[in-house]
């Protein structure tokens, strides 16, 4: 399969919430080009608006930013020692190479902890708390350490995209890079065919999310449109040890999950079920009984209100160095999205 450049480099960017220059980057070089409007805010939002005369105006959002860590203190030895951004399994940090990031350069780490031959039997039945976790960059002293790294450097994991087996792909930051990746190319792809469609079409890679949505929050509220999807991942619960009868069945390759639920406008909902359906697009529908934990949550309470949906793309291994998906999920979720923008017309609203 060839993988789309525009997605492998917003899976290259390093963008840690609060950090995520790399990815604004690429999400500039592809976008702006393509925009009738482009814009930045001081959020760090990236908002790329074609037909800006149309109406209604429709949102696409995805979040450009990734967990990450935070250098928070630096110990007589130069071992480095951090705060997490965004949710982390603690189990899964140790041993890991991690990529700092600084003003002028990348460091490269390792995380450590005890060695397990270290323990006893009852630590090692537990958890280490991220105190007990370091990361070593292979100096000797805390000047050395200094002289490269300050306190509030954020960092990422040091593992790159590959494709492993067909379209099924694995890379450090599918959380949401694949959901950037589909608005922003629904858009590209919207961008060539303008006469098709008779909405306003905003783009917006947001920030901040895995922090509270909080790029999210400003971008609703500056551009106030009609409608909004947001686009994330979803868990894929077709690997073992997941209970379908607590939290779905979603396979990964079986087309983007609609959300369903009081986060989400019926309306939406109902025509991007629709439009699935008509255009032949494989879906999955998930219940969600309370405000999700996407950028839909902030973004449906906004101003008066704006008719919001959600699209999530199947994943499995959440928040790890190596989340999976297929790419065929994410290219689905764009064919979905240019047929939501090309079916609206003036005077469609969400009001129900």
């Amino acid at each position: 399969m060839i993988v789309p450049k525009f997605l492998k480099e917003l899976l290259d960017a390093r963008s840690p919430t609060g950090s995520e220059n790399e990815a604004q980057a690429v999400v500039d070089k592809w976008m702006e080009p393509i925009s009738d409007i482009y814009r930045k805010d001081i959020m760090g939002n990236r908002f790329a608006t074609i037909s800006p005369q149309g109406s209604p105006s429709v949102l696409f959002a995805g979040h450009i930013d990734e967990i990450g860590l935070l250098i928070s203190y630096i110990d007589e030895k130069g071992f480095l020692y951090f705060e997490p951004l965004g949710g982390h399994d603690l189990s899964m940090i140790s041993g890991r190479r991690v990529s700092i990031l600084n003003s002028n350069s990348v460091i490269k780490g390792v995380t450590g902890k005890r060695a397990i031959h270290l323990m006893s039997p009852e630590d090692r039945k537990k958890v280490p708390q991220s105190h007990q976790i370091w990361i070593d960059i292979g100096v000797k002293t805390k000047a050395e350490a200094e002289a490269l790294v300050s306190i509030g450097d954020p960092a990422v994991y040091d593992q790159s995209f590959e494709l492993i087996n067909g379209t099924i792909g694995v890379a450090r930051a599918f959380d949401d890079k694949a959901g950037a990746y589909a608005i922003l190319e629904a858009t590209r792809r919207l961008a060539k065919n303008k006469d098709k469609i008779k909405a306003k079409v905003i783009a917006v890679a947001t920030t901040q999310e895995e922090i509270g949505t909080r790029g999210a929050i400003t971008a609703a509220h500056s551009e106030n449109p009609d409608f909004s999807i947001a686009v994330d991942v979803g868990h894929a619960t077709d690997s073992p040890d997941c209970d379908n009868r607590k939290y779905g069945k979603f396979i990964q390759g079986g087309g983007p999950i609609i959300c369903k639920g009081p986060n989400i406008n019926p309306i939406v909902f109902r025509k991007l079920e629709i439009l699935a359906q008509t255009h032949k697009i494989p879906y999955q529908i998930e219940a969600e009984a309370r405000p999700t934990g996407t950028d839909a949550r902030a973004i449906q309470v906004s101003q008066s209100g704006i008719a919001t949906g959600l699209l999530s793309i199947p994943l499995r291994y959440m928040h790890t160095p190596s989340e999976m998906v297929d790419l065929e999920d994410i290219e689905n979720t764009v064919k979905l999205l240019v047929a939501f923008a090309e079916s609206l017309s003036e005077g469609d609203n969400g009001i129900w």
